[in-house]
Order: structure tokens, then sequence, then C-alpha cells
């Protein structure tokens, strides 16, 4: 038996599979700042702890919650003397150009915990200076008296040629053994300074109490259930085993959600869509990713706490390119100080949880004002639920301020937390100059099928899909992962002086590092696959695209072959290219895959009426129609093929779909709920 646990701001959500194929779900309250507890409570939950498991798979949210929250370790920085201050420079432009009191973000590490050593190197790699090693004695002398915890190393064009920084660890290392050291060059091997200096300082930031937690949760789940393999998710939509995870946790700091991502790219080529909008939607936030022809795209260019206003802090390791915002089933209702209405980032969370819950919640959310207008039936709650209560805080809270029902107000919240989605969406298909109509929705989480039929009908998608196991979507698609390493190498070459001998060594250079990374992890040689890419663009260029080229030994050919499809590229990312104009690369990308045996789906044996399917009828607010006579079916009755006819209700546990007058559902083959627009 396979098992699969993700820890969501509200739930923790786990999906089994076993030998027989068949999948089995179940979901618990998250626990902070205890969060194994969840998993252990889940784990119990669902009886799995009956059996011995071959595989483990787990996402986590500790590390965003340390750099959020601010939780992390007392960290300290070496650098090359003169560079003391990237972190406080950082980069010169804005995102708030006319915000004539803006801030810079606020270095993880302060001034007086950053020391600077002398050792110097070019841009080759070249050693000019060599490391002052009894400069860096006296910096970690400094750092004990300060109580640092983490130690992190980030050196000039380390990049190029590691041996100071690992110096300097292994020093370190000798002296003080108890502090937890990270060097720039074992998490990233891409030039900026900043940037790679920063992404060293917040592993090193999280890494002790990424480490307590895997040994906490390591210790305490071998107490309660056999098992063969351990895997934690990565950011990069792979899995690494557990003592890989603690030496880069940063490479955790999406675990949870861009398994959701993967599991819809694979379920979208079993079920024969190649151009997917991923839409996670949570207790917390909500997530989109485009996936087009099946590719589910990894940046390096990943930032947390980014928006309009800030400019963030940036993480340079493979992230699954995701659009968050801070609405979900508990993103609470507000009025703003200009009177406006606002849903969200704030999150009841699992505790107290919205006003439904009855856990002590005062403050309306997204869930409430869904229960208030009929879309969830308060029969489906774990909770016993206080209708008058929960309509009571909706009207003091936001419908006295518009002198509205409670139901209004409700439909209110609704259409905001609607319009905020909606923009998440376009920032991912629209802004990026793909038409949404182009694309299937594929819709998961706790809120995902109860807001993405409108969502469609807004953005013009024609099919929406809500995939089996839908609330533990993102558990389901982590059972569905190889294991991933991505090695991405700064690498400066212009494409006419480029020999074929260089690239090749190059490629076969990276391709040997990760054999020896899966041969640690205990995986065969002959179950790894590679897929290359390289950051090209034109000479004189600051951005570049990233082009996916050939595996094996390179000739002229491929040489020119990947010109050719990075011109192309460029103009479908840019609107145009330059076809006369030299091209170069700037890094080389390998990715790395550890195949491993997954659990192939079961088409749905079930037979039965609509009628048999039908749980009830009940008045469902609508945004045009008022209150509406709705039908109400149960999901795991609905018999495949058959046309449910919209306004309609589908209810299962933990998740509910609304469909419109304009919309029809029916389940596939596989029991994935398929929602079309009529044909006017």
């Amino acid at each position: 038996m396979r098992v699969a646990t993700d820890i969501g701001g509200t739930f923790t959500d786990l999906v089994y599979v076993d030998n027989n194929g068949n999948f089995g779900i179940a979901k618990s309250n998250t626990t902070p700042p205890h969060f194994e507890e969840g998993v252990l409570n889940v784990i119990k939950k669902s009886g799995v702890d009956k059996y011995p498991l071959t595989m483990f798979i787990h996402g986590t949210t500790v590390i965003i919650n340390s750099l959020t929250e601010r939780k992390g370790a007392k960290t300290a920085l070496i650098t090359t003397k003169g560079f003391r201050d990237v972190l406080e420079i950082a980069r010169g432009n804005r995102p708030d150009l006319f915000n004539v009191k803006y801030d810079k973000p606020k270095p993880f590490v302060e001034r007086y915990l950053r020391k600077e050593v002398s050792e110097r190197l070019n841009y080759k790699g070249e050693v000019l200076e060599s490391l002052n090693m009894d400069e860096v004695k006296e910096a970690v002398e400094y750092f004990k008296t300060e109580g640092v915890e983490a130690i992190a190393v980030s050196y000039l064009h380390s990049y190029v040629n590691p041996s100071h920084e690992k110096q300097t660890v292994q020093l370190i290392k000798e002296i003080w053994p108890e502090v937890k050291v990270t060097a720039s060059s074992d998490i990233t091997q891409e030039w900026r300074e900043y940037e790679r200096t920063n992404t060293a300082v917040l592993n090193a930031y999280v890494q002790p109490a990424a480490t307590t937690y895997i040994d906490n949760l390591e210790r305490k789940l071998s107490e309660q259930v056999k098992i063969e393999q351990r895997y934690i998710m990565q950011s990069n939509g792979g899995t690494t085993k557990f003592a890989k995870a603690k030496e880069s946790p940063i490479n955790m700091v999406e675990s949870g959600p861009v398994a959701g991502i993967l599991g819809a790219a694979v379920l979208g080529e079993i079920i024969g869509e190649k151009n997917i909008i991923a839409f996670d939607i949570g207790g917390t936030t909500a997530k989109c990713s485009l996936i087009e022809n099946g590719e589910v795209k990894v940046s390096t260019d990943y930032y947390i706490e980014k928006d309009s206003r800030n400019a963030g802090y940036p993480i340079k390791t493979p992230v699954v390119d995701i659009v968050e915002i801070g609405n979900g089933g508990g993103s609470i209702a507000w009025i703003d100080e200009a009177g406006s209405l606002k849903v969200g980032p704030q999150s009841a969370g699992a505790s107290p949880g919205p006003v439904a819950y009855g856990q002590g919640g005062t403050e309306p959310t997204t869930t409430d004002a869904n229960l208030v207008t009929g879309r969830l039936s308060s029969s489906n709650f774990d909770y016993d639920v206080n209708l008058e209560k929960v309509k009571s805080a909706i009207s003091s809270k936001i419908g006295d301020h518009f002198k509205m029902s409670a139901e209004e107000a409700a439909l209110g919240i609704i259409r905001i937390a609607n319009s905020n989605m909606l923009n998440a969406l376009k920032l991912i298909s629209i802004r990026k100059g793909h038409n949404p109509q182009d694309f299937t929705l594929l819709a998961f989480g706790g809120g995902g099928s109860m807001h993405a039929p409108a969502l469609a009908l807004e953005l013009g998608v024609k099919k929406v899909v809500i995939p089996v196991a839908s609330p533990v979507f993102s558990a389901w698609g982590m059972l569905m992962t190889d294991l991933r390493h991505d090695y991405i190498q700064t690498y400066i070459k212009r494409m006419n002086e480029l020999t074929i001998e260089e690239i090749n060594q190059q490629w076969a250079e990276i391709e040997k590092n990760a054999f020896h990374h899966f041969d640690e992890e205990g995986m065969e040689a002959n179950n790894v696959e590679f897929q290359r890419f390289a950051d090209m663009r034109y000479l004189g260029q600051e951005h570049t695209v990233k082009v996916p080229v050939s595996n094996g030994n390179w000739s002229e050919l491929e040489k020119l072959q990947a010109i050719e499809d990075f011109h192309q590229l460029h103009e479908k990312n840019f609107t145009f290219n330059l076809p006369e104009s030299q091209t170069e690369i700037v890094n080389i990308h390998v990715t790395a895959f550890g195949k491993v045996p997954k659990p192939k789906l079961k088409k749905l044996e079930r037979v039965g009426t609509l009628e048999e399917a039908k749980k009830e009828n009940r008045n469902v607010y609508y945004e045009e129609d008022g209150w509406v006579d709705t039908p109400i079916y149960d999901r795991d009755k609905l018999p495949p093929g058959e046309v449910v006819q919209g306004p309609a209700i589908v209810e299962e546990k933990a998740a509910v779909t609304v469909i419109y007058r304009q919309q029809k559902l029916y389940l596939d083959d596989y029991g994935n709920i398929i929602i079309e627009k009529e044909e006017n």
C-alpha cells in the first residue's frame, strides 16, 4: 500500500492506494505548530496504520510557514569582503514606482550578523585571492557568542568554482559541529549574487526547524506504522528522500501545492487534455498554474511575499510556476477604511475556523457565505452548525454596513472571492498571452469545485474537470510523482563560438552528478531519465527563454536546431524574433527523473439512475436568478455518462460542485466530473 499526506492551512489530507489499485481518502484538522500530529491523526483516521506501507510521500507547509511567520533560526552570513550589504542593497527595480514611502525588504540576517572575509574569484572561477581561514575562524567565534543557530556562506562567483565555500563549510563543521551550515553553491549554481545569497540565507534560516520537523515525523511514523520508503515532495514537482530534504529544505518551499499541479498534468494525459489550467482552492489560499501541451512549467525566478507594492524575497531554486492568492474557504470578509468589501488574505484557518464550525470563530468567511446561500448544507459539517449565528455574523460585520440582508451580503462575499480568484487565473493565462478558451479548467481542493464553474463562465472556458478525490487531489498527485532533481548551471557561451566538445562535456558532467545523487537514494541507473533545457537570449539582452534541447551527444545539427527553436520560442513569448542576431546560452538545465512505479487508474464500475443519486431539493441563492429550488446529487451514486442539467449541486465528502443554468455535468469513465457549457 502507498500513502501520501499533504498539510494545508486548514486540513491535513491523505490518499492511499492498495495493491489492487483501489484509492481511499481521509482528512483531519491541521495542528500548528506541531504539524506532525495532524499527519499521525489522519493516518490513524484512515486506518492505513494497520498495514505495512511500501511508500510514504509527504507534502508540508513547514518551510513556507517558517518564512512568512519569521519563525526560523537565528542566522548569520559569511561573504566576500565588500559584499556584506548585498542583502540590503538587493535590486534597484521597484514594484511600486511612485510610492515615496517604499521600503526595501528587510533582510533575514541583521547587519551585525553579516561578516566579510578576504577571498576573491574572477568571473571565470580563477582564484585572485586565497581564502583567509583565520578570518573565517574569527567570524565563527563571534557567531558563537551571539547565539547563532545557522550560518549561510556565499562568496562571489562560487557558482563557477565552489572551492572557497567548501573550505569554509568544512572548517565551520570542524570547529562548531552543532551549527547548521549552508553553502550557496550547494543550493544553486546560477549567477545573480543577491538572489543566490538570499537563497542560501533562507535555506539556513529554515534548516534547523525543517530538520527537527522531519526527524520528529520520521520517529513518530516509525512508532506507528511500518514504512519501506519515505519521500518528501519538492517545489519542482518531484520527490526526494527525507535525508536529502534536510540538507536543502528551501527546495520544499511550495512542497504541497505543486503536487496538485503535477497531478493535474498526469490526469490530463490520461483523459486526453494536454492544455490545462490547474486550480486549487484550499482553506487559506487559492493557487493556479498553466500546463501547456502536458508540460508543467518550472522556473527559478520565484519570490515569496512579492506583490504590486512589495519586492519580496527571491529564491533561486526550481519551483513550479504557480500564482497564489490569499483566498480560500477560511478567508475572512471585512470592510476596509474606504468602506469597500474585501475577502482575505486573512484566514480563520483550522482554529478557530469559520463561524459555522462553532469553535470560537466570530469573523464571517467564504465558507459561511456558501452555507448561508445554500451551496453548503449544515448536515455535511463535522460540527453542529448554528445557522442563525452564522447569519448574524454576516449581517453585523458586512450586511448592516451596506443595508442588505444576510443572504445578499453572503452573495457579495462569494462574488468578491470569485473576483480575486479570477484575477489570479488571468495572471497565468491572459496576461501571458494564452486564451483561456483553449484550456480546460481542472479544479480541486476543498473549494475548487464550488467556485470553478462560475469562474469558467467568466473566463469563457468551455470545460471544467473535477477529478476523483478532488478535496485531497494534491495528495493524490504525490502518488503520481517520480524522484526528481534539477541541475542548473550558469554557462555563458556564444552559440557561434560554442564547440560540440565543450557542450557535450558539460552535459555529461551534470548527468554524471545526477547518477551519483540517485545512487545515494537507492535508485538504479536504468530507471533514470533526463530532460535538457538551455536558457538562451540574443546577445546584449537581459531576459532569457528556456529552450528544450536534445538528449545524448550533440552534433552541429542539434546545435543549429536549438538556435532555431530559440527564435521560434522568442517570438511566441515576446511577439518578435531577430534571426540575424547572435545568440548565446546563459544557463544549461538538466532535469533528472528517478522513475518509480505508479498506481493505475481503474475505470468506474457503477450502475444506477439519476433519481437514485438524488438526495433532495434545496433552495440555493444564485447571482442572477435569486433563490432557486435546486436538485442535490450524491457524487458517490452518480452513474457514469448520465447528464445533470444546471442549476444543480453534487455533494461528496469534503467538497461540493455547484453548476449554473448554462451548464451541464456528467461523470466520465474514471469517475471525474466533467462540466460543459450548454451551446446557445
